[in-house]
């Protein structure tokens, strides 16, 4: 295979790598909106506590997701304009996009690896504080936020072993409600679900973002060489033979 023919390959890869990428960067933002906008996340953020655990994670997890968003769908746009139009600042600047996007990734999955409950703790410790709050009668509204939580869970109550609020946890689960499954358990089995799913598309993600680094650094180096689909070559006059009355154009490869 020449090396037109290699930067041709290249080519038709990076236009679907930035494709998917786009695709990524949608699914990415679809899960972005419905962690800050979903009914099971926004009812554990809005509880009205003195110190809301969750809320500083949460709104991190938003702003990141956001960043991360923000920087695939540019870095696509930026490497297919480049790939198309044979730009060198344009394919550098998708290169870079791509460099900031690969490294908040990695940053993501260390801290994954090195925090990997801390979104649940959160959730949880903002239960506990609003289900103490309620059941220790100290205001109505505690009553009608945790009422809220079990029902977007479908849970009711909690078995702890540490809990030591009295008979009044039996009022709370009475009738159908009862039948519900344990609100810690309900949390932890929703966030798994969750992690689940932004696991699979940071794996995803890196693939394709070290995928798109290569291909893009590729063909800066051959935009800059000067090999391209439109220009197959440089043309040069070659001296006339005795039997031509005039130059002819030979082509040089690149």
């Amino acid at each position: 295979m020449g090396p037109w023919s290699r930067v041709r390959v290249a080519k038709c890869q990076m236009l679907v790598t930035c494709f998917f990428i786009l695709l990524l960067g949608l699914s990415v933002a679809t899960m972005v909106t419905l962690t800050y906008f979903g009914a099971h996340f926004a009812v554990i953020r809005r509880a009205s506590l003195e110190k809301n655990p969750y809320q500083a994670v949460h709104q991190w997890a938003f702003s990141a997701g956001l960043s991360l968003v923000g920087l695939l769908t540019l870095g696509a746009v930026l490497s297919a304009a480049g790939t198309v139009r044979e730009a060198q600042g344009l394919m550098a600047g998708g290169f870079l996009c791509f460099s900031l996007a690969f490294c908040a990734q990695v940053q993501l999955v260390f801290w994954r690896l090195h925090n990997p409950t801390q979104v649940e703790d959160a959730m949880l410790d903002t239960y506990d504080l609003v289900y103490e709050q309620a059941m220790k009668g100290t205001s109505h509204v505690g009553r009608q936020e945790l009422a809220a939580i079990q029902d977007t869970f479908l849970c009711c109550g909690k078995r702890s072993p540490f809990s030591r609020l009295g008979s009044t946890e039996a009022d709370l689960c009475q009738g159908q409600e009862a039948a519900r499954e344990d609100c810690l358990q309900g949390i932890r089995s929703f966030l798994r679900i969750h992690q689940q799913v932004a696991s699979s598309l940071t794996s995803i993600g890196l693939a394709l973002t070290v995928s798109a680094l290569l291909l893009s650094s590729f063909l800066w180096f051959a935009i800059r060489s000067g090999c391209s689909l439109d220009r197959k070559g440089q043309y040069t006059l070659a001296p006339r033979s005795p039997g031509q009355k005039s130059g002819c154009a030979q082509r040089v490869p690149c």
